[in-house]
């Protein structure tokens, strides 16, 4: 998949520094896969939450953060919308960010 906003990441990183590996991480993963359906987002995180418009929300660092991506299956490409604390997420609509 391509990865779209990726200096989101980036800036995230810098303030909150625990995430930084496991952001990495993701990102690497998200790079050398190839999603055709949410079922593929699933079986590869489990824990993941499936919303509308193409949207997922993944866990971060055990859920101490949240990453809401917007994927095109067809174009192949996940655009990172939210990256945010779990208290700034509850403050959002994941929906539509």
């Amino acid at each position: 998949m391509r990865v779209v906003a990726k200096k989101a990441l980036r800036e995230f990183c810098e303030k909150q520094t625990d995430s930084e590996e496991q952001l990495k991480t993701w990102y690497k993963e998200a790079l050398k896969t190839i999603w055709i359906s949410p079922n593929g987002v699933k079986s590869e995180y489990p824990k993941a939450s499936i919303l509308k418009s193409g949207r997922v929300v993944f866990n971060i660092c055990g859920n101490k953060y949240r990453l809401i991506g917007q994927i095109n299956y067809l174009r192949k490409w996940v655009f990172i919308r939210f990256i945010g604390t779990h208290v700034e997420y509850d403050k959002i609509d994941a929906d539509k960010i």
